[in-house]
């Protein structure tokens, strides 16, 4: 009898096959007596437990590679990347996709040309995952317009990419095609990357830069920063979502901030105003995790609904019409909305039971949604059977899900 571990099974009868001698640090392998398993506790070289399994799958438009299928074709239904089963946190920009593994690499592919944008010194596209440099203590990534930021383990954060508003944080508008420190401190903690570029800090403060033409820094101003600034002096920012031109965050306390540009009604202040400085979203403080669109927005709250508002020209606010909203409504009446994402014009969301719903612009060019068809959904609609979704990332026209196995 024994306990299976990763490469072998603590037994105590002779080993058929042994593995490395204790201390090495080398590869488990074979069968081992209780004699072997001391000497790999007592050198401190034991091998942890093994990782769960989860796979990535993307589908929509395939263009620049950034499906990550070795191709430019789009998919229209959910197709797994490679053989990998450690995916941790994905994420996707407008035509680049980015992802963390539980093991701390990042794999970054699609547009790369001009700009640098995938952090791997060069400007070749790729159309399958490709690691950037050879760390392993990356946490979470967020891959903008053609830029990306990436918080480590460490609380250091780096950018890289198009960089013309300043939006890497490096005091000055230069490309960079590999990844960069912003500055030296080691506190961030959740980044959101557009053609500006916010990040939540360890101590609950909120810092953005780039540009900031319709006040989506946030700073009570329109004049675009290159180095991270302050947005007011409160310490209670929990998650933060950027958009085209505007700007989201819930605070600890479950209230919701949006500023910016007002286009479509996005903000959700039911008016028509640009706001340079954060503006609450009504008096609820159940708000949990938000999502912001190319010009909507999408909120899960604590109680489990779901609600959106902005532009609906194409159904992606999934209120089975294509009715513009300037303030939040609720997506049906279920109560078991885990996390949002929204794209540039569709929106996927998973539920608490594993299930994953998409509905929004779903054509021929890029055919999001991942129902095996072209036609749009102005309301939810499940992708497929499966219950393990674990985590969904819209971009611009694609999407992508990791399930567990």
């Amino acid at each position: 009898m024994g306990d299976r571990f990763p490469g072998g099974v603590i037994s105590k009868t002779p080993p058929t096959v042994s593995g490395p001698a204790p201390g090495t640090g080398g590869a488990a392998s074979g069968v081992w007596t209780l004699g072997e398993v001391l000497g790999y506790v007592e050198a401190g070289v034991w091998p942890g437990e093994p990782l769960p399994a989860f796979e990535l799958y993307t589908w929509g438009s395939g263009g620049f590679g950034r499906l990550g299928h070795n191709s430019t074709a789009s998919l229209s239904s959910p197709t797994q990347v490679g053989a990998l089963s450690h995916w941790a946190q994905a994420s996707g920009g407008n035509a680049q996709s980015a992802c963390v593994t539980l093991e701390g690499t990042l794999f970054t592919w699609g547009y790369n040309q001009n700009k640098g944008t995938l952090g791997l010194n060069d400007l070749i596209n790729r159309s399958s995952p490709v690691q950037v440099g050879a760390l392993t203590n990356w946490a979470q990534v967020s891959a903008g317009g053609s830029n990306v930021a990436c918080v480590k383990t460490d609380g250091t954060l780096w950018t890289w990419g198009y960089n013309s508003n300043g939006q890497l944080g490096h005091n000055d508008v230069i490309d960079k095609s590999s990844p960069v420190q912003v500055g030296a401190l080691t506190n961030w903690a959740q980044v959101a990357a557009k053609a500006h570029t916010l990040c939540v800090k360890t101590d609950g403060t909120l810092w953005a830069w780039g540009i900031a033409s319709s006040g989506q820094l946030g700073i009570g101003d329109t004049a675009k920063r290159s180095s991270p600034v302050q947005v007011g002096a409160l310490t209670n920012w929990a998650q933060v979502a950027a958009g085209d031109g505007f700007t989201a965050c819930v605070k600890t306390d479950g209230k919701l901030f949006t500023w910016g540009v007002y286009y479509s009604g996005k903000l959700g202040h039911s008016d028509k105003i640009n706001k340079s400085s954060p503006v609450q979203v009504g008096a609820l403080t159940n708000w949990a995790q938000v999502a912001a669109g190319a010009t909507f927005t999408a909120c899960v709250k604590t109680d489990g609904t779901l609600f959106t508002w902005g532009q609906n020209n194409v159904g992606q606010l999934g209120h089975n019409n294509t009715i513009f909203r300037s303030s939040p409504v609720q997506v049906g009446t279920l109560t078991n909305w885990a996390q949002v994402a929204a794209g540039n014009n569709h929106t996927a969301c998973v539920k608490t039971d594993g299930t994953l719903f998409t509905w929004g612009e779903n054509s021929a060019l890029q055919p999001a949604l991942g129902h095996n068809d072209t036609v749009l959904r102005s309301s939810p609609v499940q992708v497929g059977a499966l219950t393990n979704w674990a985590q969904v990332a819209a971009g611009g026209g694609h999407t992508l899900a990791i399930s567990e196995v």
